[in-house]
């Protein structure tokens, strides 16, 4: 613990630092990390500035860990004369509030009057919309510092402008700050180095690389169309010349003809072109002049224009050999065309390019380029002021997102956590902590130790074209007729709707009332099964004797014999009567015990009664009823957000009062019923309430007189026992009968001695 008088509070069940002041902000270096609610968090996945994010995760590995945050602050602090601005969370800053005994301050109101002067403005502070565009802020510049030059950087010098847009259709361009296409150093020097090599290499060839002048490249090409089509002509040649008996098998078939002459052969196009180029001889000639494969010959006829007329004038027919000396005259082009260099500047031409090595402008638009590097520490600067005014909006909202929770604890509905994704809305409810999902796997098995009921709902914008996971928290309500499918629908901090279904529930309690019914609800749903399944066995039962009937009746003889003889009934009197006796006597045993327990509960108190319903109904949900309030005590939000990737260094409780402000409940007010038969059962059930208020109250009041009733006469009998009942004369005592001796005999009553 530093010596910085820092103040605590308690924030989520935990005590937590109180940052509010710039002095908090300047010595957050200096608090134990043992005291940060977070150690690391992600970039991705939160409600939050992301390029803000990015600026403070200095090290670019997508975490943003404690000593970033601490470099940020040290930064951003030693910028600003007053650092208490930063809790404003304003958008614009004034120059006057900029620190220039700072060395980064002061670069920082430089550039930032820079920016103003490039957008043409007059005024004395900066906002973040004056840096959110870098190419309105470079857009009339000729440098800007990111050694990228354009057509513009070359100024007045129209021929340096086209140069720059040669170089950068030829060999490739990168977009300046500006926004336009530019050209680097290196785009420069490779220009340059191709353009001499391909001056180099077209004047390397001498005559005897064009053997057929300009048109040699196209004799070549018309050439390879058909060099292996010829190669199979002269091969065919020699299987005849070798034997004569093969003939047939090398040249065209009569039956491949035979079975496509009844179409349209020109359909067959590519069929025929795989028969032979003309028809093989033994003389091994290929003609010239007629009688080649009509597939083919469009491709001969340019073949003998470019290359066979000149090379075989007047010939009728090539043997292979005269063949093979026409390819060997191609193998000097062949090779030079092989030992190509510049090809990136072919299309300018061998003029152009003679003519841009001649003017040799290389080194003024080398020297454009380090003009406009000149000024990448101003360009830099210029940057540093928009990571500066986005910090000095957001970084006081971000620590009380990670250095303390209070944006997630405050009661204000329109301050949310950085985590909260939006608003889910399920069974005439809706909840606020909803949290982005990046991993269902590591999420799931997390997220459970939070002691939340937690919905997984798999999302989905059609508007956005998006889908997600989020895991939602319901913290109040019942949760009778939630299951995995159900649908619902999730709003996202951008107001844009989602839809959502459940495909995962973490069972957890949600209430202390929830958990008091609990029980009854178990023992409902317990009996209900059962009276399903009975009820199920007894249809199935019921159907299977329904169909044994059918058969049997469907299957008996009907004719040629009497009718089956009626079976006999089983019924026995004597068993029916004692199965009746048995129903008597448990009916009558019932009745007995339930008699029993009326006359003992009238003998008891109408407050005792209550007494004893409130401790039947304590043992049964007391338990349920303690077990979910200490859960509900221990809720904690760390577990949820470790499985998308904090560090929690403290515990975030979510106690039942708090909890209660993220979940919101449909309220209704009382409608009068439109619908006949539903005022009919209005009616019904005002009746039957009425009815048991009544017998409640002339309950209770029987209960009043009974005890009344007891009194009076315990009174009464006090009273007799006190004052004993005059004497009767002795006329009046039968002879048979004795005087009645008194129980007890009043001490003055007794005779004298």
């Amino acid at each position: 613990m530093s010596d910085y008088n820092w103040k605590f509070s308690s924030v989520g069940g935990a005590a937590r630092i109180k940052v509010e002041s710039g002095a908090d902000i300047a010595h957050l270096g200096e608090l134990d990390r043992k005291l940060w609610t977070v150690l690391s968090c992600p970039v991705n996945g939160l409600e939050f500035d992301q390029k803000t994010l990015e600026l403070i995760d200095g090290d670019g590995d997508g975490k943003i860990r404690v000593d970033e945050v601490i470099a940020t602050a040290q930064w951003l602090t030693g910028i600003l004369k007053n650092p208490d601005d930063l809790l404003k969370g304003d958008n614009e800053i004034p120059f006057d509030a900029f620190n220039t005994d700072n060395e980064n301050g002061a670069k920082l109101l430089s550039s930032a009057r820079q920016i103003l002067s490039n957008l043409k403005l007059e005024k004395e502070s900066i906002c973040l919309d004056d840096t959110a565009d870098n190419t309105k802020i470079f857009a009339e510049t000729r440098f800007n510092g990111d050694g990228i030059i354009t057509p513009a950087s070359a100024g007045a010098d129209e021929k340096l402008a086209a140069l720059i847009t040669t170089i950068s259709e030829t060999i490739g361009k990168a977009t300046d700050r500006s926004g336009a296409d530019g050209i680097t150093a290196d785009h420069i020097e490779a220009f340059y180095a191709a353009a001499a090599d391909f001056k180099a290499w077209k004047e390397s060839a001498g005559k005897e690389v064009f053997p057929f002048g300009d048109g040699t490249a196209a004799a070549l090409d018309a050439c390879n169309a058909l060099k292996d089509k010829i190669a199979d002509y002269f091969m065919r040649c020699k299987l005849i010349s070798f034997d004569e008996g093969v003939s047939a098998a090398v040249d065209v078939s009569a039956e491949k003809l035979g079975a496509i002459s009844g179409e349209n052969l020109s359909l067959h196009a590519d069929e025929i072109a795989t028969y032979p180029l003309a028809r093989p001889t033994r003389e091994q000639i290929l003609p010239l002049d007629g009688g080649l494969n009509p597939a083919w010959q469009g491709a001969f006829d340019t073949l003998k224009s470019l290359v066979l007329d000149a090379a075989c004038p007047g010939k009728k027919g090539i043997t292979e050999a005269e063949w093979l000396g026409i390819l060997a005259k191609f193998a000097p082009y062949t090779a030079w065309m092989g030992e190509k260099k510049g090809a990136e500047v072919e299309g300018l031409g061998l003029e152009a390019v003679t003519e841009i090595l001649k003017e040799d402008r290389k080194a003024d638009l080398l020297s454009l380029v380090e003009q406009d590097k000149a000024l990448e520490a101003e360009a830099l600067s210029i940057e540093s002021v928009d990571k500066l005014l986005r910090l000095y909006k957001n970084f006081y909202r971000f620590l009380n997102n990670y250095v303390v929770f209070s944006d997630f604890y405050d009661m204000k509905p329109e301050v949310k956590a950085i985590f909260q994704a939006g608003r889910l809305y399920i069974d005439q409810r809706s909840t606020d902590l909803c949290i982005r999902v990046q991993d269902m796997g590591k999420h799931a098995d997390m997220a459970g130790l939070s002691g939340m009921y937690i919905l997984y709902c798999a999302c989905h914008s059609k508007k956005l074209g998006k889908s997600m996971d989020i895991a939602a928290v319901l913290t109040a309500g019942d949760v009778d007729d939630l299951r995995v499918g159900r649908n619902a629908v999730f709003y996202d901090r951008d107001g844009v709707d989602w839809d959502a279904t459940v495909t995962k529930i973490v069972d957890n309690p949600i209430s202390v009332r929830q958990a008091f019914w609990a029980p009854y609800k178990k023992v409902g749903r317990w009996i209900s099964d059962k009276v399903n399944k009975a009820a199920s066995e007894k249809n199935d039962k019921s159907l299977a004797s329904l169909t044994a009937s059918a058969d049997s009746a469907t299957s008996a003889p009907v004719a040629g014999g009497a009718a089956a003889a009626p079976k006999p009934s089983s019924f026995d009197i004597a068993k029916f009567a004692g199965i009746f006796a048995a129903i008597g006597m448990a009916v009558a045993y019932l009745s007995t015990a339930l008699v029993s327990i009326f006359k003992g509960v009238m003998a008891l108190s109408f407050w005792k009664i209550l007494l004893i319903l409130a401790a039947i109904m304590l043992v049964i949900s007391g338990p349920s009823m303690f077990m979910a309030w200490r859960k509900l005590k221990k809720r904690d939000l760390g577990p949820m957000l470790n499985a998308n990737g904090w560090a929690i260094n403290a515990s975030s409780f979510v106690n039942i009062k708090f909890g209660s402000t993220l979940t919101s409940l449909a309220k209704f007010p009382r409608l009068k019923a439109v619908d006949p038969a539903e005022r009919r059962k209005g009616r019904i059930r005002t009746f039957l309430w009425t009815l048991l208020i009544l017998a409640a109250l002339a309950f209770a009041g029987l209960y009043f007189f009974t005890d009344k009733l007891d009194f009076l006469k315990k009174k009464k009998a006090q009273t007799e026992q006190v004052e004993p009942a005059p004497e009767a004369p002795a006329e009046e005592i039968p002879a048979t009968e004795a005087a009645p001796v008194p129980e007890e005999v009043p001490a003055e009553a007794a005779p004298a001695e």
